[in-house]
């Protein structure tokens, strides 16, 4: 039996993130960010032989359409990867990104392979949320206690907020903390370690000239910050998934379209072609929970990741917990008490925005930078997932 190696996170980087379904990524195909994710994470490792990277894992919420046809392989190869490099398309919903970044560890961990490539990519813009044709299963609706498994995810946070009595008022705190503190990240510069810009290239017919009138600008930051979110306002915005409720779209992540992707490595490979490690890949976890209550899974997640990496909660310096919706991440951060400071401090989904499928990967190399940059040791990332999942991994700054 072969021996547990340790893994390596030598790049890490993601696309800005854009607003769906009118924002600047709206007309870019999910497997074109996906390749320009790719060919940044190798510019950054100069190094290395692209042919030692034996398989990409790549995360997708709703693999169909643009983001179909195994996204995977086929943004390898137009990325520009050998033909030996394999390609596999993965999904766990929102913890997809996640899930490829520890599949792709596990192969290294057990000596299967010394270089491995995961990733995520989603374009809310081009996919429905539910894809182009849904078609639950009809014994979802002949049993009650198979209903959860078809709840909308904005009705299991009104059950969520309910049971773990978050009110409105916190909600709305909590989503414009979240403005407050993306903007403060973008505007000091913390997001540049990460992000690789991206070319916006907008086309328009000309019908004075005749002719097709091209504008270009470079697209460096995340969209969806907003400098001028306020309180008021936010109280202002109607529950939209449930009369009365106290789930609306301000206290909400964004639908977003976006892609990651990071490079894991043995010690054997870092050594043989020199690379500058960013962190260690510790240990990951999920766990599943009723459907009706999803937001609340990273809660008993946490602390298995947490016990595979063998470390406690105090010792964590940096948490990114995916804020699906301002009332799942509050509970999950009152159950567990996690400290508020460092959950999240340069803003998270409802402010970023949440790619689904891509948010893990993207969620990786926040993480992993951020350690670097601060001088923390641990960091986290964690989220719920649909169907009644969470997932939490665990990262090491090297």
């Amino acid at each position: 039996m072969k021996q547990v190696q340790d893994v390596y996170i030598v790049a890490a980087t993601r696309t800005p993130i854009g607003k769906a379904p009118k924002g600047a990524l709206r007309n870019m195909r999910p497997d074109d960010l996906l390749v320009h994710a790719i060919r940044s994470a190798l510019r950054q490792v100069p190094n290395l032989d692209p042919a030692a990277v034996e398989d990409a894992i790549i995360g997708c919420a709703i693999p169909e359409g643009e983001q179909g046809l195994n996204v995977a392989r086929i943004a390898v190869l137009l990325a520009g990867l050998p033909n030996t490099t394999g390609g596999v398309t993965i999904n766990r919903f929102c913890a997809s990104g996640l899930t490829a970044v520890q599949m792709a560890a596990d192969r290294i961990r057990v000596g299967e392979a010394d270089v491995m490539l995961a990733g995520g990519t989603e374009s809310m813009s081009m996919i429905p949320m539910t894809g182009n044709k849904p078609a639950f299963n009809p014994a979802i609706f002949a049993k009650d206690e198979n209903l959860g498994i078809a709840y909308g995810m904005g009705m299991t946070a009104e059950k969520v907020a309910a049971q773990w009595k978050v009110s409105r008022e916190d909600q709305d705190q909590f989503a414009l903390r979240s403005h407050q503190k993306a903007i403060a990240a973008q505007q000091s510069g913390e997001f540049n370690d990460e992000i690789t810009p991206l070319e916006i290239v907008e086309r328009w017919p000309n019908l004075a000239t005749s002719e097709i009138d091209v504008k270009t600008r470079l697209m460096t930051l995340d969209e969806g910050p907003r400098a001028d979110s306020n309180l008021e306002a936010l109280a202002k915005l109607r529950a939209v998934f449930m009369n009365k409720g106290s789930v609306t779209a301000g206290n909400s992540s964004q639908t977003s379209d976006g892609a990651g992707a990071i490079l894991l490595a043995s010690e054997a490979a870092v050594k043989r072609f020199n690379l500058q490690p960013l962190a260690l890949f510790r240990s990951f976890a999920v766990k599943g929970v009723p459907p009706e209550i999803m937001g609340i899974g990273p809660k008993e997640a946490i602390p298995i990741a947490l016990r595979h990496a063998g470390i406690h909660q105090d010792d964590l310096g940096w948490i990114e917990l995916n804020e699906a919706f301002a009332a799942q991440a509050l509970a999950v951060v009152r159950d567990l008490g996690l400290n508020p400071d460092k959950v999240n401090p340069m803003g998270g989904a409802i402010a970023l925005g949440h790619p689904l499928g891509a948010t893990g990967a993207i969620r990786t190399a926040t993480v992993v930078h951020a350690l670097r940059r601060r001088k923390l040791k641990y960091g986290m990332v964690s989220m719920c997932v649909g169907t009644g999942m969470g997932a939490a991994g665990v990262f090491e700054a090297v």
